[in-house]
C-alpha cells in the first residue's frame, strides 16, 4: 500500500485541533442583549410622553416627574445591585430585574392615575434597569475576561446607545400606529424573552462551569465570586465608606459626575431645544442626536480597545479635554441649517460620548481590587446620574434666566477642563485595593 497511515504522519501533517469558542463570549452576548434591552426600556418613557398626556390629560410636569424618579432610582440602585449579585448570584438579580421591567411596562396598560405612572416607571422600571446598568457589564467583564476586558467593557458601554437607536424609533412608530399600549406590552414581552438566556448560555462565573476566564492561564488570578458577610445595605455602604478614604475615588466620582452633566444632562436633554432656539427644525435636531448615538457605539468600542493598551488615566485626560473644547464652540455652530462644521461636532462628540466608561472601570479595578471594583464603580456611576440630573436642571435654569444656552455650554466646558486636570492628583499606586479585598 502506498497510502500514509495516521501513525506515519509527521506532526506538521496532522490536522490542527478545532478551535472552540470560549463560553465567555456567549456570556458577553447575553449581557449585551440585556444592556441593549435596558436602554430600550428607559428610552420608552420619553417616547410615550405625548400619547399618555393626550389620553389622560396629565401635565408634562407629572410625566417628566416620573422620569426624574426613574433616573434617580436608576443611578442609586446600581451599587446595591452589585452586592446583590455577589450575594444571590448575577442570574437571579438580572432575572428579577427583567421581571420588574416587564411588570412596570406591562401594567401601564391598566393604570388610571398619574401616581401609578410614578410607581411603574419610577420604581419598577427604575429598579429593574438600575440593576442592569453598567455595573452588570463591569461584573461580567471582570469575572469572565482576563484579557480583552477593556474591549468587552467598551462593547457593553456602547449597548446603551445601540438600544436607543434600535428600539426608540420602533417604539415611536408602534405607539403612533398601533397605540401606546401595544408599545408598552411589546417592551414587556422583550424583557420576558431574555430571561431564558440567563439559564444558558449565561453563567455567574467561569468557576461555576469549570472554566477559567478568557485569556487566563493556570497561574492567572481567577477569583470566584465573593459572598458578602454582611447584609446588602451594610456591605454596600461599607465599600463606599472605605472607598471615600481614597483620593482616587473622589477623582473618579467627580469626573463621572461631570461626564453625566455634559452628556445625558446637557446634550441628550437640551440639544434639540437649543438647536430649535437657533431656528433648526426639531426633526433635524433629533436626527443629529441619533447620529451622535451611532458614533457613540464606534467611539466606545474603540475606547475599550485603547484601554487595553494605553494608561486609562491618560485616556480620560484626553477625552475630557477634547469634550470641553467641543462644548466651547457648539453654540456658534448651531444654525437653521446643518453646516459642515456642525457635522464635525456631531461626529467628534459622538465618538467621545461615553468613551470615558472603559478607562473609568479599569481605574476602579486598579485602585480598589477586582472583587470590590464593581461596587465602587456602582457608586461612581451613581455620581454620573446625579450629575446628569443637576446638569439638566442647571441648563434649563440658565436658559430661562438668559434666554440662551450659552451659559450651559460654557459651564459644562469648564467642568470638563477641571475634570481633565484633576487626574494630575490621581494616586500612582492602588493603596485601597488590599484593604477593600479583606472585608
Amino acid at each position: 500500500m502506498t497510502g500514509t497511515t495516521e501513525e506515519q504522519q509527521t506532526p506538521s501533517e496532522l490536522p490542527a485541533p478545532r478551535m472552540r469558542l470560549h463560553r465567555a463570549w456567549l456570556v458577553a452576548a447575553v449581557t449585551m442583549a440585556a444592556l441593549i434591552a435596558a436602554a430600550a426600556f428607559r428610552s420608552t418613557t420619553g417616547a410615550l410622553f405625548e400619547p399618555l398626556e393626550s389620553e389622560f390629560g396629565w401635565t408634562r410636569a407629572e410625566t417628566s416627574g416620573a422620569v426624574t424618579a426613574n433616573l434617580i432610582i436608576y443611578g442609586l440602585v446600581a451599587p446595591f445591585a452589585a452586592v446583590l449579585m455577589e450575594r444571590f448570584s448575577v442570574r437571579a438579580v438580572i432575572a428579577s430585574a427583567l421581571c420588574l421591567v416587564a411588570l412596570g411596562s406591562g401594567l401601564t396598560v391598566v393604570m388610571t392615575d398619574s401616581w401609578q405612572l410614578w410607581v411603574l416607571w419610577g420604581a419598577f422600571v427604575g429598579v429593574g434597569t438600575g440593576a442592569m446598568a453598567l455595573v452588570f457589564g463591569a461584573m461580567v467583564a471582570n469575572r469572565w475576561f482576563h484579557r480583552r476586558r477593556g474591549l468587552v467593557m467598551g462593547v457593553f458601554s456602547a449597548a446603551n446607545a445601540c438600544g436607543q437607536l434600535i428600539f426608540l424609533p420602533t417604539v415611536v412608530h408602534v405607539a403612533a400606529h398601533e397605540g401606546w399600549r401595544t408599545a408598552a406590552l411589546g417592551v414587556a414581552a422583550l424583557a420576558i424573552v431574555i430571561i431564558p438566556l440567563l439559564f444558558w448560555p449565561f453563567a455567574d462565573s467561569p468557576a461555576r462551569v469549570g472554566l477559567r476566564p478568557y485569556g487566563a492561564d493556570e497561574t492567572a488570578d481567577a477569583p470566584a465570586a465573593a459572598t458578602p458577610r454582611r447584609n446588602i445595605a451594610a456591605e454596600t455602604i461599607l465599600v463606599l465608606r472605605e472607598a471615600m478614604h481614597s483620593r482616587a475615588f473622589w477623582i473618579l466620582a467627580f469626573t463621572f459626575f461631570v461626564c453625566g452633566w455634559s452628556t445625558n444632562g446637557l446634550v441628550q436633554t437640551h440639544f434639540i431645544p437649543a438647536a430649535h432656539d437657533h431656528g433648526m427644525p426639531a426633526t433635524t435636531a433629533s436626527g443629529l442626536l441619533a447620529l451622535i448615538g451611532i458614533f457613540d457605539v464606534i467611539g466606545t468600542i474603540l475606547s475599550g480597545w485603547l484601554t487595553d493598551r494605553v494608561r486609562p488615566a491618560l485616556l480620560l485626560v484626553i477625552y475630557y479635554a477634547l469634550r470641553g473644547m467641543s462644548l466651547l464652540v457648539v453654540h456658534a455652530l448651531l444654525a437653521p441649517a446643518v453646516e459642515p462644521p456642525l457635522w464635525i461636532f456631531i461626529v467628534f462628540y459622538g465618538l467621545d460620548w461615553v468613551a470615558t466608561v472603559p478607562p473609568t472601570v479599569a481605574l476602579c479595578r486598579e485602585h480598589f481590587g477586582l472583587r470590590r471594583s464593581t461596587v465602587v464603580f456602582g457608586w461612581v456611576f451613581a455620581a454620573h446620574m446625579v450629575g446628569a440630573g443637576i446638569g439638566a436642571f442647571a441648563a434649563g435654569v440658565g436658559r430661562e434666566m438668559s434666554g440662551s444656552y450659552l451659559i450651559a455650554w460654557i459651564s459644562a466646558a469648564a467642568l470638563c477642563f477641571v475634570a481633565a486636570a484633576s487626574f494630575a492628583w490621581m494616586p500612582k499606586r492602588a493603596l485601597m485595593a488590599e484593604n477593600l479585598s479583606k472585608n
